[in-house]
């Protein structure tokens, strides 16, 4: 942890609202990023964005220094999206979705979309394989929306998001695996995209 985290907890918990506005804004891209993905009303994710910040107040005295500030505000997040999801009874984890599954290099899923050497006048633009990749990315369960967004728009590794949503490392790595699968057999068979 640096040194200016250590001083901007010590600085909150003594009081300093101020401070507290200032780590707010350090990491509300991060909270939004994960209320994003697993939340789909606007009014609920500000709502929740509220509650997770709140939470993240009345909590910083039990921090325990053992992972980064982003990661432990990163869990809570989480954690209070998730038990809101229980409480809507959201689809949350894969059970239903089979797949045959035999790579495991879990790349990205933007990875060869488009092919470099796709004529002019067949290619997607980055702005459509934007917006489709987030339609499907927005079907999938929320877990695996959430690691995919934590992964790749974060840039988070596998200890970290292993830590926020507490599951092993490998089951991060198998769960990154088939939401890949997932999005390459629904782009395949909806917008017949070749060469993922």
């Amino acid at each position: 942890m640096e040194q200016s985290e250590k001083l901007l907890v010590a600085q909150i918990i003594k009081g300093d609202k101020e401070t507290f506005r200032i780590l707010i804004n350090r990491y509300k891209r991060l909270v939004f990023h994960i209320v994003f993905r697993l939340v789909s009303n606007k009014t609920e994710r500000e709502d929740l964005g509220q509650e997770i910040f709140i939470k993240v107040y009345e909590s910083l005295s039990s921090f325990k220094y053992q992972c980064s500030l982003a990661t432990w505000i990163s869990r809570i997040a989480h954690n209070t999206c998730f038990n809101y999801l229980k409480k809507k009874k959201v689809y949350l984890y894969e059970d239903q979705i089979q797949h045959d599954v035999k790579d495991t290099d879990p790349g990205s899923p933007f990875d060869n979309i488009v092919s470099s050497t796709t004529p002019q006048d067949e290619a997607i633009s980055e702005d459509e394989i934007s917006k489709i990749l987030n339609k499907e990315v927005h079907k999938l369960p929320a877990l695996y929306r959430e690691i995919i967004s934590l992964y790749y728009l974060e840039q988070l590794n596998y200890k970290e998001i292993s830590i926020i949503v507490n599951l092993p490392e490998g089951t991060i790595k198998s769960y990154m695996f088939r939401a890949r699968a997932i999005l390459k057999d629904r782009l395949l068979t909806k917008y017949q995209v070749e060469e993922l």
